[in-house]
């Protein structure tokens, strides 16, 4: 039997269940993501000539694959956001990305070193790769497609800080690689951390974001030629608007996660026009479903063929903890005093679901540094990817479902 073949078979399948199932699964508790996961296990238990499914021996191919499939989902976020941008209308964002995330980090680096016994570079880097919310996985607790609301404070809390904390981790992330340089006789250069990779790379993604996503605004909306690009039907255009806009905040040594995420948003909040909007989204989440069933079928794969072999009990606490506790935890301690009910507060302090952003800020370090218990290291965050996806991905529509209709009985 051929490889590629069957891949090829197997990807369209993957393409067909991915706008299938969802309407099949529309009111039984399963999921998507927890279907494709327990189906790529599954097929990877066979005795098929399948591409291997091992983040551990393969982290570029990794990085690049997940990569991609944050990069779309960003896009898709920031195009769905209604609300506009300002300091008291995103508070809740801005609480979740200067209290939650650091606390989060924080959180991982001391169970790493004091739980699991890291080093202090590894546990930096479990703390980094795990405190992102997940762009791609969240889709149960995400505001609607443009202009059609549902953009309530849980909603519109998770999905703004799925956008901003998947570019906000690299510094951490970039930490955690100078630290384990430090370990070969590199010290670590804090000035040069501080100066590049937290203020620089912020800043500077976030002002390419502003700069060249206000650029193609005017392109596509602006255009005095006709057809102009906004009056067509062409959703390659967010697509283009992802590798564009990453290609320039990359090639100037920036965040180009947080410039994506930035330019979608002043493409959808400086220009109006809501069915173009809705093609752009449409498109966006078409490329982020294909990209999640193969993401998720190589999760399955990848379990099927031992990635948690490493994985000890305290690795399996350590998961259990983060997720059930770490996370609604800081997020509660970060939206203490915030105008929201007590309800809502607890829904976006536990619905932090953490997916294939943690796989690449993984892969990424890997591939710059190394560092000891590296096999441990990916079962880890596996184990905790999973058990997100089976904790929120189980609960989600039903909590949700129930705050809708709170909400409707108290209007």
């Amino acid at each position: 039997m051929d490889a590629y073949e069957l891949a090829l078979l197997l990807a369209g399948l993957a393409l067909l269940g991915a706008a299938w199932v969802p309407h099949l699964v529309k009111r039984n508790p399963l999921t998507l993501p927890i279907l494709y996961v327990a189906l790529g296990a599954l097929v990877y238990t066979l005795p098929l000539p399948l591409v291997p499914a091992n983040p551990v021996r393969f982290p570029l191919i990794t990085e690049r694959l997940t990569e991609l499939a944050v990069l779309v989902a960003l896009v898709g976020v920031g195009l769905r956001i209604d609300t506009r941008f300002g300091w008291k209308r995103w508070s809740l964002t801005w609480r979740l990305l200067g209290i939650t995330m650091p606390l989060t980090i924080l959180a991982g680096l001391w169970l790493g070193q004091a739980w699991l016994g890291y080093s202090v570079a590894t546990a930096m880097l479990l703390g980094a790769v795990l405190a992102p919310t997940d762009p791609v996985l969240a889709g149960d607790v995400q505001v609607y497609a443009p202009g059609e609301g549902g953009e309530d404070p849980v909603r519109f809390a998770l999905t703004s800080e799925a956008g901003f904390n998947d570019g906000l981790a690299f510094p951490f992330v970039w930490l955690a690689v100078a630290l384990a340089l430090a370990t070969d006789g590199t010290p670590v250069d804090w000035s040069s951390w501080i100066t590049i990779d937290v203020l620089w790379r912020v800043l500077g993604g976030a002002a390419i974001g502003i700069l060249v996503g206000y650029a193609l605004m005017l392109l596509i909306f602006r255009s005095e030629k006709e057809p102009t690009l906004s009056k067509s039907t062409e959703g390659l255009t967010a697509l283009a608007i992802t590798l564009i806009v990453y290609g320039v905040a990359e090639l100037c040594h920036t965040y180009g996660f947080l410039a994506v995420f930035v330019a979608a948003l002043v493409i959808r909040q400086k220009e109006d026009s809501i069915e173009f909007h809705g093609v752009l989204d449409t498109f966006a989440q078409q490329c982020e479903k294909l990209l999640m069933a193969l993401m998720l079928l190589l999760l399955g794969g990848a379990l099927a063929s031992g990635i948690l072999s490493a994985l000890t009990w305290q690795g399996v606490v350590f998961a259990l903890v983060f997720v059930l506790v770490v996370r609604p935890v800081a997020g509660w301690l970060g939206l203490i005093g915030a105008k929201v009910p007590s309800r809502d507060r607890w829904a976006i302090a536990i619905f932090g679901v953490r997916g294939i952003g943690s796989f690449y800020y993984l892969a990424f370090a890997m591939n710059h540094a190394y560092f000891r218990d590296s096999r441990e290291l990916w079962a880890v965050v596996v184990m905790v990817v999973v058990l997100s996806i089976l904790f929120h991905g189980l609960t989600a529509a039903a909590v949700m479902a129930w705050l809708d209709r709170r909400r409707r009985d108290r209007a």
